[in-house]
């Protein structure tokens, strides 16, 4: 299968990326390698996938020198002209949209850069997957769009239109815009609400990243809501097993929609929602301690109160995984962060 996977220079494409290519499809990564957080970490990423720093053009593709089977192009997904020529040129089967905007917090700073990516380079790769018969698109919606929502464990099927961030709102767009090309155009279309995902070469902007480097610098850790806080830690390679399950199997109208009671993870259009995460939630503070634990060293903690855009707790559903395909996350969280410190120390010496 020939598979465009954007967001590669990114924590979950890097993954999602290298276990396709040794499972033997052909990959073709796209990524603008912008600067949200530091690009050296993207480069790394990308040079474990045989794409050099120094062959990299923009808008060119570049053949990996790992992979024969691999290729990678620097592009923005809001440039129309450029996804238009790579999906004519390179016929692609199926699309995994992981390229985004990221980030809760630096939403409120920065709105415009969310929806230039998110929504208008969203609507590019929908309009290219219309215009040039791709099969199936796959694409990464967050736990974020539940908002306001209490209601937990989080289900697939709850509603979910009290967002606390533009991000938030921007990825709930993002469902509801594959929808319309579902139904339209009979695109099948799947998004995945990723939970806390974790592991090995993971963004610096979030808690493992964030944690691990004040305590092995002898810095003190910012606690939200002084501790009082719960995620779905999700082991990353977890999380790539589902992704892939999704590329594999493209969604199909279902049988059990009901117009008069829709459920929203659901449609007669060949589209459908899922949750993919760990379904245990982690308390902040017994995270702290097992990496804490892994690396060997106490943390020095400054409690603060709740930050703008954040929520208390996520927790997932994800029995319609576990129902369509046998998903079921494997990784406990010992395990997982024992391999993230090890990766932590071996790349940052």
């Amino acid at each position: 299968m020939k598979i465009l996977v954007t967001g590669t220079a990114g924590f979950i494409g890097y993954h999602l990326a290298k276990e396709l290519l040794l499972r033997g499809d052909e990959v073709v990564g796209l990524d603008n390698i912008n600067d949200y957080y530091d690009v050296k970490l993207k480069y790394a990423r990308l040079k474990e996938l045989g794409i050099d720093k120094d062959d990299i053009k923009d808008n060119q593709l570049t053949q990996s020198k790992t992979y024969p089977n691999h290729k990678f192009i620097k592009a923005n997904l809001e440039d129309a002209e450029t996804i238009n020529r790579l999906f004519k040129e390179e016929k692609f089967d199926a699309l995994c949209n992981l390229a985004a905007q990221a980030g809760v917090r630096y939403s409120i700073e920065n709105p415009h850069a969310y929806i230039q990516s998110n929504v208008v380079g969203f609507l590019n790769l929908l309009e290219a997957c219309r215009n040039y018969d791709v099969k199936n698109f796959a694409f990464a919606s967050s736990s974020s769009v539940y908002g306001l929502n209490k209601s937990q464990p989080f289900k697939s099927s709850d509603h979910s239109d009290h967002p606390v961030s533009l991000y938030a709102a921007t990825k709930k767009s993002n469902e509801m815009m594959a929808h319309t090309y579902a139904h339209l155009y009979g695109l099948h279309c799947t998004g995945l609400r990723f939970f806390t995902v974790y592991g090995e070469w993971g963004r610096p902007d979030m808690a493992p990243m964030l944690f691990a480097d004040a305590i092995l610098n002898d810095r003190a850790i910012k606690v939200f809501n002084h501790g009082n806080m719960s995620r779905d830690f999700t082991y990353v390679g977890d999380i790539v097993e589902g992704v892939i399950k999704v590329i594999d199997n493209q969604s199909t109208p279902s049988q059990k929609f009901d117009a008069a009671t829709p459920n929203p993870s659901i449609s007669s259009a060949p589209y459908k929602i899922y949750n993919i995460g760990n379904n245990s939630p982690v308390q902040l503070l017994d995270f702290i301690k097992t990496l804490e634990n892994a690396i060997g060293k106490e943390a020095q903690k400054n409690f603060l109160p709740m930050q703008d855009g954040d929520v208390v707790s996520t927790y997932a559903d994800v029995t319609d995984l576990m129902n369509d395909f046998g998903y079921k996350p494997e990784t406990s969280l010992k395990v997982g962060i024992e391999k993230f410190v090890k990766w932590y120390r071996e790349f940052y010496k």
